[in-house]
């Protein structure tokens, strides 16, 4: 899931100001467990990737 997220980031199909999928979406689409899309969200925000906006989502940072 990182990987294929990090991937479609930095390849550019996730443009910057995209919003990602919902925490919901993510899991059935990865088939994974919350757990999993909430830790993967922490390790795309700490490497720069993407930004929480709280009430609103997440969204692909300017590179």
């Amino acid at each position: 899931m990182i990987d294929d997220l990090t991937g479609q980031i930095t390849s550019g199909k996730l443009k910057p100001g995209d919003q990602l999928p919902s925490a919901a979406q993510l899991r059935a689409q990865y088939n994974v467990s919350i757990t999993v899309v909430r830790q993967a969200m922490q390790w795309l925000k700490a490497a720069g990737l993407v930004e929480g906006v709280p009430g609103v989502g997440v969204f692909v940072t300017e590179k």
